[in-house]
């Protein structure tokens, strides 16, 4: 699912190609993307996005005169650019915008279809989908800690908790967890300071730097083969490949349709935590450290 620092690039090569343009028309393919029926899509037509703005994971093209489109990507939904509006050349289209200077295509693989779009009427509406995430950067310490340990749950949860924090996702709680050493499981009302300090800028050092490495490759293009899995990542998407701190065997935890990657030696004091099929499955055989798990092989 496209994160923080994904949703950022697309509204930027956004903002620099349909801010200030009208939307000339509009392709709906998929019954399935439109979660509303009033204001109808097509009254978007003919008015001027005036901005577009980032609402968790969500991308928010506001148009004069108050109506918004609000896109949520969720795992498999994506955005391509054309400079025409031929309305060709993407595959597993959902739906298309056409302005006079291109086009976007809204695309989702897969056949979950999970994406969606919400046509709102004004400003007020989108205000009402904030889940109440605080926003990374636009916090101090004493802020991010406090809704932190609001309620005791493991940090994987707590850091992609939009009611918590917006815009972290499966992808970039993995490095910000690794960048921090801290466990995914351990529970965030048993965090020491230094642990809340370490991860407070953690997560500061590792949305800012992605943002910025994401833009970099983008230039003035329009992102393409936007993913949750970078070959530069220290652990995300990485099980089975050496941790680059110390070179130990990334691990991960499989869950619903998620998992989570982690080295067992900068984050877990050399255990390993227990993925609830293996475990279950060897039972008594199951490795709980590093070294039992190295004699096992």
């Amino acid at each position: 699912m496209p994160e923080l620092p994904d949703i950022t690039v697309y509204i930027e090569a956004l903002e620099r190609r349909i801010v200030g343009q009208s939307l000339v028309r509009t392709e709906l393919l998929s019954p399935f993307l439109l979660r509303t029926a009033e204001p109808p899509l097509v009254e978007l037509v003919g008015h001027v996005v005036t901005r577009i703005a980032r609402l968790g994971k969500r991308i928010c093209l506001y148009f004069e005169h108050g109506p918004v489109l609000v896109m949520h990507l969720m795992i498999a939904g994506r955005l391509q650019w054309r400079d025409d509006n031929r309305g060709k050349g993407a595959r597993n289209v959902q739906a298309r915008l056409y302005f006079d200077n291109g086009t976007v295509s809204f695309t989702e693989a897969g056949n979950k279809k999970r994406a969606a779009w919400h046509v709102l009427a004004n400003a007020d509406a989108v205000a009402e989908m904030d889940p109440g995430g605080i926003e990374i950067g636009g916090c101090d310490l004493e802020t991010f800690a406090a809704r932190l340990t609001r309620s005791n749950h493991t940090l994987k949860r707590a850091l992609t908790d939009p009611r918590l924090f917006s815009g972290i996702g499966n992808a970039y709680s993995d490095e910000i967890l690794h960048g921090a050493g801290l466990s995914p499981v351990k529970q965030t009302q048993k965090l020491a300071d230094d642990d809340i300090t370490r991860l407070f800028h953690a997560v500061n050092d590792t949305i800012t730097r992605w943002t910025e490495r994401l833009r970099q490759a983008t230039g003035d293009k329009f992102p393409a083969k936007v993913t949750a899995f970078h070959e530069d990542m220290a652990v995300h998407g990485r099980y089975g490949q050496p941790c680059p701190a110390c070179r130990t065997t990334v691990q991960r935890i499989r869950y619903a349709d998620n998992e989570l990657n982690y080295c067992p030696r900068c984050q877990t004091d050399g255990k390993l935590l227990a993925d609830r099929a293996l475990s279950r499955l060897l039972k008594k055989d199951w490795p709980k450290t590093i070294e039992a798990l190295e004699n096992s092989e």
